[in-house]
């Protein structure tokens, strides 16, 4: 166990991630001082400032508050670290030199996860939504719940939440292993894509890491698979198994589902019978999937069908996640997470189901030299299905450049005649907004940063 009884302070490297941020807030309101290094200022990054955090954007030991810089003084401290930050940072080096506390973020996540009744939403693609909608269903009922979220909610414009409920949403993250530190009552996998194949080799290797992390779940707990991965997926002894989906013998499963002007309608079968004419106004296809597995833990946690019914009415999203920024007759604007060709897949099928017969433009940023390596032609096969697409360069993230291994990989395995290559500066300049139906950018890196330009742009033509 960490003993934080004697600590002063936390300081975070890499503070402005999404998993980082959510930790360093929950600390924030537990009273310690809060500081921490990232290498460029975010909104989330600002958002930490306002709420007391101090934040340093220099690899620099000078840049350290004193409390933390003070080496006779470290017993008073802790250093948490994100396994994305580089060997050779020179602040968590400084730290590592003088034998500080150091810890990743895994492993508080782990210390939290053991203290509470953790319901931990894991797979390639989906958690973020999964875990949202979840947190979102309980925060809404009698039951009520803390979450650490890996995007941030629309409807509590925050990425954590602190209740008095014993239970903890806990986004469980494949990378670096981290969600085999977590203790759950409760699990969901939503997919096991093959992904972070730096991390595991193969796909394999990665589906043995997500069977260990099912077997890390508490004796007389529960877990929820897709049922499109029921034969990947283990269930441990000692632990309910349940799937969920749309597809036939799923125990949790939608259907019924019809797409109305602004919602969907839909009925749910249960282990316990139907509950029937949902009503869901949010976009995609997909999202009923990722609400049949939030309303299958809320369920199971106590949280009763009518007050279900009310909350899905309610629910926003999640900001990066088919997050439709502007939508006007004959131009629409989506911004979307998406990094894996099965999440770029989902999203461009949802955008074609509820705009049918519109055309679709996407800007697309490869996100890690390893992860276009590995998927190359699967990103070109379904970028295909835009209308026409631009490429931008590859985000490296926490990754060196790999020879050879670049955009145009994607670029040249691409079938489409209305495709070309493009640099960030570029955009929004090269974009003529006359000639945009539905507008998508696409990535996990640094393409959010256009989202404000290109709404900008749109504005002023359009006179909103």
């Amino acid at each position: 166990m960490i003993d934080l009884k004697n600590i002063e302070g936390i300081y975070f490297v890499g503070i402005g991630g999404i998993g980082m941020s959510a930790l360093a807030l929950y600390f924030e309101r537990g009273g310690f001082l809060i500081a921490g290094y990232d290498r460029s200022e975010t909104t989330i990054s600002r958002m930490l400032t306002d709420n007391g955090c101090i934040i340093s954007y220099e690899d620099s030991v000078e840049k350290i508050p004193l409390l933390f810089r003070n080496v006779p003084e470290k017993e008073n401290v802790i250093v948490v670290f994100t396994p994305a930050i580089p060997s050779d940072n020179k602040v968590i080096s400084f730290f590592r030199k003088n034998r500080y506390r150091l810890y990743k973020r895994s492993e508080i996540l782990g210390e939290i996860s053991s203290r509470t009744s953790t319901l931990a939403i894991a797979g390639t693609h989906g958690k973020t939504s999964v875990s949202t909608m979840t947190a979102h269903l309980l925060k809404q009922s009698h039951v009520d719940c803390s979450a650490f979220l890996g995007g941030i909610s629309k409807n509590y414009n925050t990425n954590l939440l602190v209740g008095e409920s014993e239970y903890t949403v806990i986004e469980a993250d494949e990378y670096d292993r981290s969600f085999l530190r977590l203790d759950p009552l409760m699990a969901v996998v939503t997919s096991v894509d093959a992904d972070h194949l730096d991390i595991y080799g193969d796909r394999e290797s990665m589906i043995k890491a997500y069977n260990e992390f099912c077997g890390k779940i508490r004796q007389g707990g529960k877990l929820f698979i897709n049922h499109k991965i029921r034969e990947r997926i283990r269930i441990p002894e000692g632990v309910s198994g349940y799937t969920y989906g749309s597809e036939p013998g799923s125990d949790f499963r939608a259907f019924d589902i019809q797409q109305l002007k602004d919602y969907y309608s839909f009925n749910l079968l249960t282990p316990d019978g139907v509950i029937s004419d949902l009503h869901f106004p949010f976009p995609g296809i997909i999202n009923i999937e990722n609400l049949t597995a939030a309303i299958a833990i809320a369920l199971n946690c106590g949280v009763t069908e009518q007050e279900i019914r009310k909350a899905i009415i309610l629910f926003q999203g999640v900001k990066r996640r088919f997050d439709i920024r502007i939508d006007l007759p004959g131009l629409t604007y989506i911004d979307d997470y998406a990094h894996h060709p099965e999440e770029i897949k989902a999203c461009i099928n949802s955008v074609r189901e509820y705009f049918a017969g519109r055309k679709i433009t996407g800007i697309f940023q490869p996100h890690l030299y390893s992860r276009t390596r590995d998927h190359a032609a699967g990103f070109a096969e379904i970028l295909d299905e835009l209308d026409e697409t631009l490429l931008l360069p590859v985000y490296p993230a926490r990754e060196k450049p790999i020879p050879g291994v670049n955009s145009e990989m994607i670029l040249n395995y691409m079938k489409s005649a209305r495709k070309r290559m493009v640099k960030m500066d570029d955009i929004p300049e090269c974009l003529d907004i006359s000639s945009l139906d539905v507008l998508l950018t696409i990535g996990a890196g640094d393409i959010d940063k256009l989202v404000v330009p290109i709404e900008d742009k749109i504005k002023t033509i359009t006179g909103l």
